[in-house]
Formats: structure tokens, sequence, C-alpha cells
């Protein structure tokens, strides 16, 4: 009977599943591992980073753009505990990702209890499937098993603990084929109940959640909204599912039941929401008394709650089921005119583009926002990490293609900006990728532009510096308390970025900004910008903007009358 070394297995296996990249940093438990990559080291690489948090990102974005599980390694005790807040950014994400853990020898313990906490206990909350090895004759079922449900509805993190004497032994098992499926369908009932509501809407709205980002469902969304002309939002995680220089956008639900956005959904009396994710923020505040009817479409039945109870529900595959109500609308001849949500769109639009020349300095965010939408190529990738600007970017940022704006609105961590900038750099070495960061999360993750430099990865990554962690410091002033223990003494980040060898730059004026991030992209090398910016500002516009989308629905009643508006305009 022919064997093979269980670590030589398992790197087969991740080979055999189109795997390119594993990142982490290795410990001695793993040292059977990295010696069978290392005999494959033409077919998978280890990217070694500086801290297992950011391998962990990096995985998960891989995933995310994929669609195939990302694979992240760590050692045991303290290398796996790295791990949790990344696993749980995947988790809550919907990003298929792959954790690998090293563990002491379990058949012949050397250390008693040094290091060891039980891994697989710790994961179990923020993972799809977690398991230890116990011999080398179950590692290829167990992989098997936890590659297919990382990359099942809702697609998201696993996690395999190989022990050390595992990793090196003998095993008879052979790699486990992947097996094709298609997803379930809907039924037909439920397609022909959600055509009866739209067929008898008079302004409906499709609103993109972050579960319809699937290739097949941007087809299918892209050819409904454009023959049959209805208006359309997105959540943030949702963005860029659609062009947003389209006609029928009304933008994205960014902040709350009364950003501008919301008031134009305000005048849908039926909602056709695909792929909501209940990890993000809703999308809309649902009305008290159920009179705008909802059809929800996803992978899975909704999970209701106070704000989330659809009036029909479409379960299956969303890009089969858009394309099922598509072909019923099509037969029937129902095309919308939608004159009060264009003349929303019209008179809304402009509010958004206040500040986008502003040569206030510290910088306007707005003028950031517009300055890198001018520069930055349809393709180009753009990695945000978490604070108050990532509401303006997802308000502002007007997104060509999917998945190139990258933000979380799950987990809502510090600190992934940076790492999933390297990951979608990897992936797409031909692209531009720049990511944003403010000062506090920049410095969770910032040793990674050493990563950068070791594995020559041109990359711009921007830090916002307010020298504070500015959107608690904004909400602290908002509850009326004084200014307290947010403020940062940071460092010279332009001297930083040096000495880990790349190119640094410190925007002096707003009006420099656009020619210094143009030259930092055409050029190779890694690139840090610090950007001196105001909250104040940014913190402002977000309240003026909704008083302003306000003074626009009154304008629009006017227009229109207001028993025409109010047929489906809740006051």
């Amino acid at each position: 009977m022919t064997t093979i070394k269980t670590s030589d297995l398992f790197v087969d296996i991740l080979i055999s599943e189109g795997v390119k990249f594993v990142f982490g940093i290795p410990g001695e438990e793993n040292l059977d591992f990295t010696e069978s990559m290392r005999h494959r080291a033409d077919q998978i690489k280890l990217i070694l980073v500086r801290h297992e948090q950011a391998a962990g990102f990096m995985a998960a974005t891989v995933g995310r753009l994929t669609g195939q599980p990302g694979v992240a390694l760590s050692t045991l005790g303290p290398g796996a505990t790295n791990f949790t807040t990344s696993a749980a950014f995947a988790f809550l994400g919907g990003f298929p990702c792959l954790f690998i853990t090293g563990q002491k020898p379990i058949k012949n313990s050397k250390q008693a209890d040094f290091q060891i906490i039980n891994v697989v206990e710790m994961m179990r909350p923020i993972t799809k499937y977690t398991k230890s090895i116990p011999s080398g004759n179950m590692l290829a079922a167990s992989v098997r098993r936890a590659l297919s449900q990382s990359v099942a509805e809702k697609p998201g993190p696993v996690h395999i603990e190989l022990a050390e004497d595992v990793a090196a032994e003998e095993t008879a098992s052979r790699i486990f084929e992947t097996l094709d499926f298609r997803r379930p369908i809907a039924e037909p009932k439920a397609i022909d109940r959600a055509t009866e509501i739209l067929l008898s809407a008079k302004n409906p709205v499709v609103i993109i959640g972050a579960a319809a980002n699937r290739q097949r469902a941007i087809r299918a969304l892209r050819a409904f909204v454009e023959e049959m002309g209805i208006f359309w939002c997105s959540t943030q995680m949702g963005k860029g599912v659609l062009d947003e220089r389209s006609p029928l956008c009304l933008g994205v639900t960014a902040l709350s039941n009364k950003d501008y956005c919301h008031y134009g959904i305000d005048f849908a009396d039926v909602l056709l929401i695909c792929g909501h994710d209940e990890s993000e923020k809703p999308p809309i505040i649902m009305t008290p008394e159920g009179t705008r009817k909802v059809i929800h479409v996803g992978f899975s039945q909704a999970n209701v709650d106070n704000v989330y109870s659809p009036s029909a529900q479409v379960v299956g595959d969303v890009a089969n089921a858009v394309w099922q109500i598509h072909e019923k609308l099509r037969a029937s001849g129902k095309k919308w005119d939608q004159p009060i949500l264009k003349r929303y769109k019209e008179l809304s639009d402009p509010l958004l583009r206040t500040g986008m020349d502003d040569s206030a300095f510290p910088m306007n965010v707005t003028r950031v926002v517009a300055d890198i939408r001018k520069v930055l190529p349809e393709d180009g990738i753009l990695s945000l990490d978490n604070g108050l600007y990532k509401v303006v970017f997802a308000r502002l940022f007007q997104a060509f293609q999917p998945n190139t704006i990258l933000l979380d609105n799950a987990l809502a961590t510090m600190g992934a900006g940076i790492p999933n900038a390297i990951a979608c750099k990897l992936l797409f070495p031909d692209r531009k990728v720049v990511s944003i960061s403010g000062d506090g999360g920049a410095q969770m993750n910032l040793p990674e532009l050493a990563t950068c430099i070791q594995y020559k990865i041109s990359s711009v990554h921007i830090i916002l510096n307010d020298n504070a962690f500015g959107m608690i410091k904004w909400k602290q002033g908002l509850a009326g308390f004084e200014n307290w223990g947010l403020d940062l003494q940071n460092p010279d980040f332009v001297e930083i970025a040096k000495a880990y060898g790349a190119q640094g730059y410190r925007v002096a004026k707003a009006e420099e900004f656009a020619a210094i991030l143009e030259t930092a992209m055409n050029s190779e090398g890694v690139h840090l910008i610090e950007v001196p910016f105001s909250y104040e500002s940014m913190a402002a516009d977000l309240i003026q903007v909704p008083k302003k989308a306000e003074a626009v629905v009154e304008q629009i009643k006017q227009e229109f009358g207001t028993c025409v508006v109010e047929n489906c305009l809740e006051e």
C-alpha cells in the first residue's frame, strides 16, 4: 500500500483546490507543513506576515474576491488566538477561508500544558466548521468537508487543527474529489407571489445586499433593473454589484433611516430586497404599519425581527430567482416609469457633491473621496479600514465594477484595510490597489508594509490623520461628554514608511493630494501617503445632507401634489 506524509497530503489538497497563497507565521508545530510547502513552492507560496490577524484578513479577502477559500496558517496558543478577530470578520462578512493552526503532539505529550488551549472550542462560535485531526487517515475527508462548508451559503471561515505528530505520520488516504453542485432554486409559487406584488407596485425599488455580490447574481440584477426601469440602491457591502453611474441608482444605505438614500427609498411602495444579510446594519427601517410591501430574495429564509419583516419570501439561488421574476414581468409586458424617483435623484444628487472641490486644510474627506475617484481607474480597488470616513466613502465614492471598493459593514473592525489591500494586489498584480485607514486603525497592522517590501507588492496606502480615534471622539462630543481618552500622540508616518523601505509623502495642502496619489499609483514600490484631515467638516456634512434631503422631499410634494406623493410616501 502506497502511503504519503500527512502534511504532504494536506498541501496537495490545497493545490488541487487552486490555492496559490498561504498567509501566516509558522511555529515549530507547523514545520512539517512548511517543509511540504517548500517542496511544492512552484505551485503554492507562503506569504510570511508580521501578525497572524493580518494573515486572516488576507485569507478572508482572497475568499471574498474569488469565491474560493483563502488560507491562513498559525502555530498553536498565541498564534491561534491572534486569528480570532479575522475569523469573526470572515464569519460575519460571509467570506470563505480556511484557518490552519498547529498543536503539540497529541499522542505523546512532551510539554504538559505549555501554550495549550482548546483552540477548536475557541473557534467554534466564529467558524462554520472546526476540527482537530486525530490521525492522518482522517485528514482528507475532514478538509474536504471543511472546504465544502466554507463555500456553501452563507460562505464563511472554517478551521483545521493539525498536531505536530499527526502532520508527520504516514497515511494511505487520498484526495477526495470535488463534487459540482447546483444550489436549489426558488419554488414557483413564491416566484408568482413576488411577481404579483411587483405588478401592483407604482414605485418599486430594488435593494442589493451583501449576499447578492455573486457573479451570476450580478448579471441577473443588471439585466433586470435595466430592462424593467426600476430604481435601485445597495447596502454598503452590496456596493459595486451594479455600476453606480446608472441613472437608476439611488445610492447606498449608509448611515441611518434618515440618510439621503432613505428619503428616496421612502417613495417606494414595494421593496425587492436581494441578498439581505442580517450581519449588516439593516438596509431600511420597516414601516411600523406594514403598508410598504417587502419581498425577500435570498439563499435562505429571512430572519424576521423588528427592523426586517418581509411580506413575501423567495428562497433559493438569488441569480435564478431574479431571472425567474424578470421573465414573468417581461411576459406581462410591464415596465416602470418613475417620475417621482427621477425627480428625487435629480434634486438630491447635487447634495452629495458639496465639498468635492473644497481647498480647506486639514482636508475635507469629501475632497479626498472626489480626488481618489478621479485618479483611480475603473477597475482599481479601494480597500477601506473602519471609521466614520467609511460611511462617507460608502455614500460618495461611486463604484463602477463589483468588488472595487472593499468595506466591512458586518464586524466593522479596525486594522483590516492594509492587509486586505495586500491580498488584492497579490490576486490582481496588474490592477491599481489603494488602502485607506485612519491613524488609529493604520497602526494596528502598519508593520505589514514590511510584508509588501519583502514580496515586492507594489501598493499605495493612505492614512487619514486627525491624531485621535476620531469617530468615537465625535460620538463622545455628541453625547455631551468632555473630550477625554481618545487623542493620539502619533509617530512620524513618513519616516516610518521610509524605515520599512517604502516611499513616504505628507500632504501639505488640499491641491497636492491628487497629484501625489497619481504619482504613487503609477510608480513601482510601496507608497504611504499621510493626509491631515478634519472630522468637523465630515461630521457637519453627515448631519446637513439628510436635512437637505428632507427639504427635497417637501419640494417634490409641492411639484407633484401631496396626495400623489403620499400614495407611496409615509409621513
